[in-house]
């Protein structure tokens, strides 16, 4: 058991309501095993051999009131490896089931995640603090609850990719080494290896997803079910008031609404997240549970980073909007036995349909750089994603060409650098010379100036993401023992909007290196 330690470190302010307002699991003792009637068990990490911090997010840190000599403290990496304690942590891991792949898979639980609590950061934001990889729960399985390096890194650098995008999103505080090897079957395909094992400290207001409502619902305990929405609603929606009907009403509107958001905001930046299970969306509208996820590269709707969803892909780029709304469904008929009639449910999917058509909207103007939507830009939206998909072009580097556009002599030059086949290059030519000519006699009529324009258009297309090849590299150097990578792609990332001098080679295409590569191009959900 972690005993209490917090010499030469800052103590940091919990207050746990989650645990303190709903109902715990009696049992404690080992092992995996059903739990009913609860929403969370009391379990703490499992301590590792040889703690060491390798990386940090200096503004989550900041937002915990941790100095940088709080984080460099040898306490620290004790504490968030679960090898200790502060005051007022109290470990545990949450109860819920879920969808996976279309189908009911019933309980499933925070398998390698356990919660340490709920810090008050420096701005009296409440950010309950969970570590990935601690070790197992009554929710693993028979699994180890641990997790590699390679998964942690990319968790810890996505999480805090994906904020500095503007893109809604779990944070990540730390990547701690555990100094043990975890044994893992990368691909599935009976040749499993040891690797490094590490532990990513996770931050959010809170981690509960669709699948908590839904578990549950599915064993018939309205009760549960009702306590676990009204303190949701209580605690994280706290401008929904009314009578109890009423307000989970409005709160299922809201869900449905961030829900729209999120996803339009994925679609703008060319994030696939690969498992879009209901246990892996966040009830706050956050991405959340980075596993299997990709950028694209050569623009494809239909393709997805996860090597389990090959077959079907379920989760492809494209398909990622109706997949939300499926979760929705799935999360609405969970409630529904809280509910006289399905109109207010109902209602809230339509916000959903209503929400994410604006984004889309949104979305195409900014992509574009128009002042505003008229009739024909979705349509001339869809040409430049037709010519992409033709011609084989990295839409990243595509969309942010459009910044070197001259309007008044529009060429192709600009988009030589995001090309990645030399046959497809020349297959659709012939149809980027006609969406230039239809993109010029656009802008024409345009309010903007040129420099609103190149203004509108840098907010809006990233030069950098984060992509599998990157990350793979900051990893592999990171097997090798220099970890100095992990912190240069984040630094990087940090300024995804800007042009970084010196850094160009971050904002490179693909290379053909890494087209069919492990790591860089599919993926597994193994840890």
């Amino acid at each position: 058991m972690p005993h209490r330690y917090h010499a030469a470190m800052r103590d940091l302010l919990f207050d746990n309501v989650f645990i303190r307002e709903l109902p715990a699991d009696p049992d404690h003792a080992p092992g995996p095993r059903q739990v009913h009637g609860a929403l969370y068990s009391a379990v703490a990490p499992t301590p590792v051999a040889a703690p060491r911090l390798i990386a940090f997010s200096r503004e989550m840190a900041a937002a915990l009131g941790l100095s940088e000599a709080d984080v460099a403290a040898p306490a620290f990496a004790q504490v968030f490896a679960g090898n200790r304690l502060l005051p007022g942590m109290q470990p545990y891991a949450t109860n819920y089931g879920g969808h996976q792949f279309g189908h009911w898979a019933g309980q499933l639980g925070d398998g390698r995640a356990i919660a340490l609590g709920e810090a008050i950061g420096s701005d009296g934001v409440r950010w309950e603090l969970q570590l990935k990889g601690a070790g197992p729960t009554p929710y693993s399985r028979g699994a180890d609850g641990r997790a590699v390096l390679r998964s942690s890194v990319r968790e810890f650098l996505c999480s805090e990719a994906m904020h500095h995008l503007g893109v809604p999103t779990t944070r990540a505080l730390c990547l701690i080494g555990t100094g043990e090897a975890v044994v893992r079957d990368l691909l599935y395909d009976g040749h499993p290896r040891a690797e490094p094992g590490a532990i990513v400290c996770r931050a959010a207001p809170s981690f509960i997803r669709f699948g908590h409502f839904e578990l549950p619902a599915a064993r018939g305990d309205r009760a549960l079910l009702a306590q676990l929405v009204d303190h949701t609603i209580a605690q994280h929606f706290p401008a929904l008031t009314g009578p109890a009907g009423t307000r989970r009403a409005d709160w299922f509107a809201e869900v449905c609404a961030r829900t729209a958001r999120l996803i339009a905001q994925w679609m703008r930046v060319g994030f696939v997240h690969g498992v879009m299970n209901t246990d892996n969306l966040s009830i706050l509208g956050l991405t959340i549970d980075y596993g299997p996820y990709g950028w694209i590269d050569d623009y494809d709707p239909d393709w997805t980073p996860n090597i389990t969803d090959r077959q079907h892909r379920r989760y492809r780029f494209g398909q990622q909007p109706a997949v939300a709304y499926w979760n929705l469904t799935r999360l609405a008929q969970a409630l529904s036995g809280l509910f006289e009639s399905a109109e207010p449910l109902q209602a809230g999917l339509d916000r959903y349909v209503e929400v994410y058509a604006a984004a889309e909207r949104a979305t195409i103007a900014g992509k574009l750089g128009l002042a505003e939507l008229r009739d024909g830009d979705a349509e001339l939206m869809q040409a430049f994603q037709d010519w992409m998909r033709v011609a084989q072009v990295d839409m990243t580097l595509a969309f942010r060409a459009l910044a070197e556009l001259d309007p008044q002599a529009p060429s192709t030059q600009p988009f030589e650098a995001a090309h990645y086949d030399a046959v497809a290059r020349e297959r659709g030519g012939a149809r980027l010379r006609d969406w230039l000519a239809r993109y010029a006699a656009r802008l024409a009529t345009d309010a903007q100036s040129p420099a609103q324009r190149r203004q509108l258009l840098d907010a809006s297309n990233p030069r950098y993401v984060l992509r599998n090849y990157l990350a793979q590299q900051a990893i592999d150097r990171a097997e090798a023992g220099d970890t100095d990578g992990i912190a240069e792609l984040l630094e990087v990332m940090r300024r995804p909007y800007e042009d970084q001098p010196g850094r160009e080679a971050y904002a490179a295409r693909r290379p053909d290196w890494a087209r069919d590569r492990p790591g860089c191009s599919m993926l597994s959900c193994s840890s």
